[in-house]
C-alpha cells in the first residue's frame, strides 16, 4: 500500500469517527424521533387490525345467514318431496347448490380474514413489547446521562478550584485561630481585674461597725481646723 492509500484510509477512517461522534451526540434525540415513528406505525396497524377485525366479523355473519338458508331451503324440498313434488323439490335443491357455493366462497374468505386478523395481533403485541423496552431502555439512558453529567460538572468544578477551596480552608482555621486567642485575652482580663479589684464590700462591713475610720469629710476637716486655732 502507497502513502496515498494509506492517506486515504486514514481520511476514511476520520470520517468515521466524526460521523460516530456526531450519531452519538444526537442518540438520545434519534431514539426518541424513531420511537416516535414506531408509534405512529403502531396506531397505523391498530387501525388496519380494525378494519380486517370488522370484514371478517361480516364474513362470519355472511356464512352464518347461508347456513341458515341453506337450512331453510332443505327443509321446503323434503316437503316438496314429501308432497311427491319432485320437480320442485330439484328445482329448491340447485337453489342450495347455489347458496352452498356462495357458502364456501363466504367461509374461505372469513378464515382468510381471520388468519389476517390472528397475524397482525401477533405483529401488534411484538411492535408494543418493543417499543416498551426501547422506550424503558431510553429513560434509562437519559436517566444515566444526567447523573454522568452531573458527576462531571462537579468534578469539574472540583478540580478547577481545589485551590481556592484549599485557600478558604485555610483562612477559615486562621480566622477560627484569631478568635481562640482574642477569647482566651478576654478571659485573661476579666480575670486580672477581679485580682486587683478592692473589695468594696468588705470596706463598707468595716466601717459600718466602726472598726475603720471613714475617709476625710467636712465634719472631720472642721474639727481638725477648730484643734489647730485652740494651739
Amino acid at each position: 500500500m502507497n502513502v496515498w492509500s494509506k492517506l486515504l484510509t486514514a481520511l476514511r477512517g476520520g470520517a468515521n469517527e466524526v460521523g460516530e461522534a456526531v450519531v452519538d451526540s444526537q442518540a438520545l434525540r434519534i431514539l426518541d424521533q424513531e420511537i416516535r415513528d414506531a408509534d405512529v406505525e403502531l396506531r397505523k396497524s391498530k387501525e388496519a387490525l380494525a378494519e380486517i377485525m370488522a370484514r371478517h366479523k361480516l364474513a362470519t355473519d355472511k356464512v352464518t345467514r347461508s347456513t341458515a338458508s341453506i337450512a331453510e331451503y332443505e327443509q321446503y324440498a323434503l316437503k316438496a318431496l314429501e308432497a311427491g313434488n319432485e320437480t320442485l323439490a330439484k328445482e329448491v335443491a340447485e337453489k342450495i347448490a347455489n347458496l352452498e357455493i356462495e357458502q364456501a366462497s363466504e367461509r374461505e374468505q372469513a378464515e382468510g380474514f381471520a388468519a389476517s386478523v390472528a397475524q397482525l395481533r401477533k405483529a401488534v403485541t411484538q411492535a408494543e413489547g418493543n417499543i416498551k423496552r426501547l422506550k424503558q431502555q431510553v429513560d434509562t439512558v437519559k436517566a444515566t446521562e444526567s447523573v454522568q453529567k452531573a458527576q462531571m460538572a462537579v468534578a469539574q468544578r472540583y478540580g478547577g478550584s481545589q485551590a481556592k477551596l484549599q485557600t478558604a480552608v485555610e483562612s477559615l482555621e486562621r480566622i477560627k485561630q484569631k478568635q481562640a486567642e482574642r477569647a482566651a485575652k478576654m478571659e485573661a482580663s476579666a480575670e486580672l481585674a477581679a485580682t486587683s479589684a478592692p473589695d468594696d464590700s468588705l470596706e463598707a462591713k468595716l466601717r459600718a461597725a466602726g472598726i475603720k475610720a471613714d475617709g476625710a469629710s467636712a465634719d472631720s476637716v472642721l474639727a481638725r481646723l477648730k484643734d489647730k486655732s485652740r494651739a
